[in-house]
């Protein structure tokens, strides 16, 4: 049996859509990245495009588990002497861009390089309920479905 490999004439991408309201960041950002490598199909090929492209709503939402809001810190460098800065993940959530913190998390997920900035292109997180691509029609998946871990919702005992 011969392996087998995409052609880009072969590949079929689908657009799907994500509610991210109240599921754990870490989860959710290596389903997606699962999802934009596509690594789900039959036919993924490692060195071709063949993922799906993946809309995210309320990323704003997102649950940190644990002490992460307060202990976890990003690092960035203004680009002068001595300039690395960094803010903590509760900051970022609060400022301006609070779905920088899944758009991070998904990017460290993907493999560095061409195909991996290429695959990024087709993530798009928007911190509400709104978004631009209701014209390609995503199909809607429950990622809280998926696992009962993906949410953070402890039970009462």
């Amino acid at each position: 049996m011969k392996t087998y490999s995409a052609k880009p004439s072969e590949i079929e991408k689908k657009w799907i859509l994500i509610d991210a309201e109240g599921l754990v960041v870490g989860r959710l950002a290596s389903i997606i990245a699962l999802r934009l490598r596509g690594k789900h199909k039959t036919t993924f090929t490692p060195h071709m495009d063949c993922g799906d492209n993946v809309v995210v709503i309320n990323a704003a939402k997102v649950v940190l588990t644990g002490n992460k809001l307060k202990d976890k810190t990003y690092h960035y460098h203004t680009g002068y002497i001595g300039g690395i800065k960094d803010r903590t993940a509760g900051q970022i959530m609060r400022g301006k861009f609070p779905e920088r913190i899944l758009h991070k998390a998904v990017e460290r997920m993907l493999p560095r390089g061409p195909l991996g900035r290429r695959q990024l292109a087709n993530l798009r997180v928007f911190p509400g309920a709104e978004h631009d691509h209701a014209a390609q029609q995503p199909v809607p998946v429950d990622i809280a479905k998926l696992n009962p871990k993906n949410t953070n919702f402890k039970k009462a005992s």
